[in-house]
Protein backbone atom coordinates (compact mmCIF):
# COMPACT_ATOMS: atom_id res chain seq x y z
CA UNK A 1 0.00 0.00 0.00
CA UNK A 2 1.62 3.66 -1.07
CA UNK A 3 1.77 6.07 2.06
CA UNK A 4 -0.98 8.22 0.21
CA UNK A 5 -3.61 5.63 0.19
CA UNK A 6 -2.47 4.52 4.22
CA UNK A 7 -3.40 8.05 4.81
CA UNK A 8 -6.21 8.11 3.14
CA UNK A 9 -7.57 4.85 4.80
CA UNK A 10 -6.59 5.93 8.32
CA UNK A 11 -8.22 9.40 7.80
CA UNK A 12 -11.27 7.34 6.45
CA UNK A 13 -11.29 5.32 9.55
CA UNK A 14 -10.81 8.22 11.98
CA UNK A 15 -13.37 10.51 10.40
CA UNK A 16 -16.19 7.65 10.61
CA UNK A 17 -15.01 7.05 14.32
CA UNK A 18 -15.49 10.51 15.11
CA UNK A 19 -19.13 10.62 13.53
CA UNK A 20 -20.22 7.26 15.70
CA UNK A 21 -18.60 8.56 18.97
CA UNK A 22 -20.42 12.08 18.32
CA UNK A 23 -23.64 10.61 17.77
CA UNK A 24 -24.06 11.32 14.36
CA UNK A 25 -26.68 8.46 12.87
CA UNK A 26 -28.21 7.93 15.86
CA UNK A 27 -32.13 9.33 17.13
CA UNK A 28 -32.39 10.98 20.59
CA UNK A 29 -35.25 11.08 21.89
CA UNK A 30 -36.32 14.62 23.16
CA UNK A 31 -37.13 15.50 26.68
CA UNK A 32 -41.32 16.51 26.43
CA UNK A 33 -41.90 20.02 26.29
CA UNK A 34 -44.61 22.44 26.32
CA UNK A 35 -45.06 25.34 26.27
CA UNK A 36 -47.59 28.23 27.38
CA UNK A 37 -47.98 31.87 27.28
CA UNK A 38 -50.73 34.32 29.47
CA UNK A 39 -50.45 38.02 30.63
CA UNK A 40 -46.97 38.76 29.35
CA UNK A 41 -45.46 35.88 30.08
CA UNK A 42 -44.28 32.66 28.71
CA UNK A 43 -43.69 29.27 31.06
CA UNK A 44 -42.08 26.57 28.97
CA UNK A 45 -42.26 23.03 30.95
CA UNK A 46 -39.61 20.03 29.94
CA UNK A 47 -39.25 16.58 32.05
CA UNK A 48 -35.51 15.67 32.36
CA UNK A 49 -33.85 12.17 33.43
CA UNK A 50 -32.07 12.88 37.08
CA UNK A 51 -30.31 10.70 39.13
CA UNK A 52 -31.56 7.47 40.93
CA UNK A 53 -34.65 6.66 38.21
CA UNK A 54 -35.64 10.00 39.43
CA UNK A 55 -36.59 13.26 36.91
CA UNK A 56 -36.61 16.91 36.98
CA UNK A 57 -39.24 19.07 35.95
CA UNK A 58 -37.74 22.59 34.66
CA UNK A 59 -40.01 25.26 34.40
CA UNK A 60 -38.88 28.28 32.64
CA UNK A 61 -40.70 31.80 33.26
CA UNK A 62 -39.81 34.37 31.01
CA UNK A 63 -41.72 37.80 30.77
CA UNK A 64 -42.24 38.70 26.60
CA UNK A 65 -41.05 42.48 27.93
CA UNK A 66 -37.73 43.91 29.22
CA UNK A 67 -37.23 45.06 32.57
CA UNK A 68 -40.36 43.06 33.84
CA UNK A 69 -39.92 40.64 37.09
CA UNK A 70 -41.13 37.17 38.26
CA UNK A 71 -42.49 37.18 41.88
CA UNK A 72 -40.83 35.03 44.31
CA UNK A 73 -41.63 31.94 45.23
CA UNK A 74 -41.42 32.28 48.96
CA UNK A 75 -44.05 35.27 48.52
CA UNK A 76 -46.71 35.11 51.07
CA UNK A 77 -49.60 33.83 49.90
CA UNK A 78 -51.80 37.04 49.42
CA UNK A 79 -48.25 38.89 48.86
CA UNK A 80 -47.29 41.88 50.67
CA UNK A 81 -49.59 44.59 51.57
CA UNK A 82 -51.85 42.94 49.03
CA UNK A 83 -49.19 43.45 46.19
CA UNK A 84 -47.78 40.15 44.35
CA UNK A 85 -48.80 36.70 43.84
CA UNK A 86 -46.20 33.65 44.25
CA UNK A 87 -44.74 31.65 41.38
CA UNK A 88 -46.62 28.02 42.23
CA UNK A 89 -45.48 25.37 40.04
CA UNK A 90 -47.03 21.54 40.90
CA UNK A 91 -47.99 18.51 38.80
CA UNK A 92 -50.52 15.52 38.51
CA UNK A 93 -51.16 13.05 36.74
CA UNK A 94 -48.35 11.16 35.39
CA UNK A 95 -46.27 12.68 37.96
CA UNK A 96 -46.14 13.13 41.48
CA UNK A 97 -43.64 15.44 43.05
CA UNK A 98 -40.85 14.50 45.62
CA UNK A 99 -39.56 17.73 46.91
CA UNK A 100 -40.02 21.76 46.52
CA UNK A 101 -38.90 23.61 43.74
CA UNK A 102 -36.32 25.63 43.29
CA UNK A 103 -35.53 28.76 41.69
CA UNK A 104 -31.75 28.99 39.72
CA UNK A 105 -31.49 32.31 40.95
CA UNK A 106 -31.66 34.40 43.98
CA UNK A 107 -34.43 37.00 44.52
CA UNK A 108 -33.96 40.49 45.06
CA UNK A 109 -36.24 43.48 46.30
CA UNK A 110 -38.22 45.87 43.84
CA UNK A 111 -40.04 48.75 45.15
CA UNK A 112 -42.98 49.41 42.91
CA UNK A 113 -42.74 53.32 41.84
CA UNK A 114 -45.00 55.57 44.46
CA UNK A 115 -45.29 52.47 47.16
CA UNK A 116 -43.72 51.86 50.29
CA UNK A 117 -43.74 47.88 50.04
CA UNK A 118 -40.69 45.77 48.78
CA UNK A 119 -41.83 42.73 47.11
CA UNK A 120 -39.61 39.80 46.54
CA UNK A 121 -38.74 39.58 42.99
CA UNK A 122 -36.18 37.54 40.74
CA UNK A 123 -34.07 39.55 38.52
CA UNK A 124 -34.91 40.96 35.45
CA UNK A 125 -36.00 38.36 32.40
CA UNK A 126 -36.20 34.70 33.07
CA UNK A 127 -36.04 32.32 35.92
CA UNK A 128 -35.76 28.95 36.05
CA UNK A 129 -37.43 26.28 38.95
CA UNK A 130 -36.15 22.65 39.38
CA UNK A 131 -39.19 20.27 40.23
CA UNK A 132 -37.84 17.01 41.83
CA UNK A 133 -40.74 14.46 40.58
CA UNK A 134 -41.54 11.06 39.80
CA UNK A 135 -42.92 9.64 36.74
CA UNK A 136 -46.23 7.15 37.65
CA UNK A 137 -47.03 6.56 33.97
CA UNK A 138 -46.01 7.04 30.11
CA UNK A 139 -48.97 9.01 29.74
CA UNK A 140 -49.57 13.00 30.18
CA UNK A 141 -49.01 15.01 33.29
CA UNK A 142 -50.49 18.51 34.07
CA UNK A 143 -48.30 21.30 35.24
CA UNK A 144 -50.28 23.63 37.05
CA UNK A 145 -48.74 27.26 37.43
CA UNK A 146 -49.50 30.30 38.98
CA UNK A 147 -47.31 33.77 38.58
CA UNK A 148 -47.20 37.46 37.97
CA UNK A 149 -44.90 39.70 36.87
CA UNK A 150 -44.13 43.54 37.13
CA UNK A 151 -41.73 45.86 36.64
CA UNK A 152 -41.02 49.44 38.14
CA UNK A 153 -43.50 50.79 36.99
CA UNK A 154 -46.33 48.29 35.75
CA UNK A 155 -47.71 45.00 37.20
CA UNK A 156 -49.55 42.74 34.85
CA UNK A 157 -52.37 40.70 35.52
CA UNK A 158 -51.58 37.81 37.39
CA UNK A 159 -51.94 34.05 36.42
CA UNK A 160 -53.77 31.48 38.54
CA UNK A 161 -54.17 27.53 38.29
CA UNK A 162 -52.90 27.85 34.60
CA UNK A 163 -52.57 24.14 33.78
CA UNK A 164 -50.40 22.83 30.99
CA UNK A 165 -50.60 19.57 29.73
CA UNK A 166 -47.18 17.73 29.07
CA UNK A 167 -47.53 14.52 26.49
CA UNK A 168 -45.01 11.63 28.43
CA UNK A 169 -45.75 9.01 25.24
CA UNK A 170 -42.36 8.72 23.78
Amino acid sequence: MTTGRAWGVALGAATAAILVLSGCGTTRVPEPTAHATAHGVTVTVTLLPASNGRRELQATFKPQQPGFHIYSIDLPPHGIDGLGIPTRLSVQGSLTAVAKPTANLATRLLRPAGLQSEIPVYPNGAVTFTLPVRQTSSRQADVIVSYGACSKNTCLIPVKHKVIHLNLNY
